[in-house]
């Protein structure tokens, strides 16, 4: 049995309980897990956004590889892991 204080109360917890406390957290992290990856992503995008601009210092082959890069991460959402990503899943930047 295990014990959860809340606001100075004690309350006593059956097993049951707890693995309902459990799934129910599990759940909220899961359900927030798309838009965190979003997130994270948009970043990442927003990050790299000078690569390609007209004056970037970059030759056009190093652009090309910021493109493949950009466009690997507008489509994680439909990689087949999502939204359940790895770090080996994420592109790596050139």
């Amino acid at each position: 049995m295990a014990v959860m204080q809340i606001n100075n109360t004690i309350y006593e917890m059956s097993a049951e309980d707890e693995a309902q406390l459990a799934a129910d957290q599990q759940a909220a992290l899961d359900d927030m897990l798309p838009s965190y990856n979003r997130q994270t992503r948009n970043q990442l995008l927003s990050d790299s956004d000078w690569t390609q601009m007209p004056d970037s210092p970059l030759t056009d082959e190093a652009k090309a590889l910021w493109v493949t890069y950009r466009t690997a991460l507008r489509d994680l959402p439909d990689h087949a892991d999502w939204p359940n990503l790895t770090d080996a899943d994420w592109p790596t930047a050139p």
